[in-house]
């Protein structure tokens, strides 16, 4: 009796999809998000796509595993470069093999580390729409850690480059969620020079690719310099003496790249 009773509940629970996506349709050319609480009570971000939802969780590992017992796949590689055989730590602290000879990070684990990051992308883009700033800079700032530590660590020249490309995008959205979070509590200023401090990380980042002919055109670029162009008007005209100020000690010590930004945001702001 019991074995039919459990048949007739699964008869009687539809797993069709149909209704949940007509009841949210999706809309081309949007990123279409939102939050929900689940039935565990903790809240779910859902992103619609056109065949269908991802539904992720809102900290943690995006899909809720946690592999070998760490939070993820970046926390475990780290602990184990990170504390070498012969270290002790509270029980529970690390891995159970973390006391073994750290190794080089495999083609493997580098493939289940990008497929990690690329669940942190979409919950980052999630997060940005939301306007949950805090959240985009934690994973913004975590994925940068998985390009660190392959960079570092990875057994193939391959691997150890083929994240780097990324590397300015991640900087970018990083960079813009710190700005926007500082326009909310009210700085403008502080977020102009945290645009400009992301300007110059984009830009030495080019150029240790060998792409430095990219850096002006490049989206990452332009969408940070079309922030900072809108945030310059919204600073008061008080500021403008330290602007004027910061511009000519830039000019003195021959930073015309800082300068440059500077005259801008003064241009900007008489206009």
């Amino acid at each position: 009796m019991e074995s039919l009773a459990v048949v007739t509940l699964a008869i009687a629970m539809s797993i069709d999809l149909t209704k949940l996506l007509q009841d949210w349709p999706y809309e081309p050319g949007q990123i279409n998000v939102r939050l929900i609480s689940g039935d565990d009570g903790e809240p779910k971000i859902q992103m619609r796509l056109d065949l269908g939802v991802l539904q992720m969780e809102a900290t943690g590992r995006p899909d809720g595993v946690r592999p070998n017992g760490c939070e993820s796949l970046l926390e475990y590689h780290e602990s184990r470069f990170e504390h070498g055989p012969g270290e002790s730590e509270a029980e529970g602290d690390l891995p159970a093999d973390a006391d073994a000879e750290p190794a080089s990070l495999s083609e493997e684990d580098c493939r289940l580390l990008r497929e990690e990051a690329v669940q942190y992308y979409h919950r980052y883009i999630s997060l940005l729409v939301l306007a949950d700033y805090d959240g985009v800079i934690r994973d913004t700032a975590r994925n940068l850690r998985v390009l660190d530590l392959c960079r570092a660590h990875a057994e193939s020249e391959e691997d150890r480059a083929v994240l780097e490309q990324f590397r300015p995008y991640i900087t970018m959205m990083r960079m813009r969620a710190i700005a926007s979070q500082m326009v909310n509590d009210n700085e403008p200023k502080a977020a102009l020079f945290m645009i400009d401090e992301g300007l110059d990380q984009i830009r030495k980042q080019y150029d240790e690719m060998g792409r430095a002919a990219e850096y002006d055109e490049s989206s990452e670029v332009q969408l940070l310099r079309g922030m900072r162009d809108e945030l310059a008007t919204k600073l008061p005209a008080s500021q403008k003496h330290e602007l004027r100020e910061r511009l000519r000690r830039a000019i003195e010590a021959e930073n015309y790249e800082l300068a440059a930004i500077l005259r801008d945001e003064l241009k900007m702001m008489k206009e």
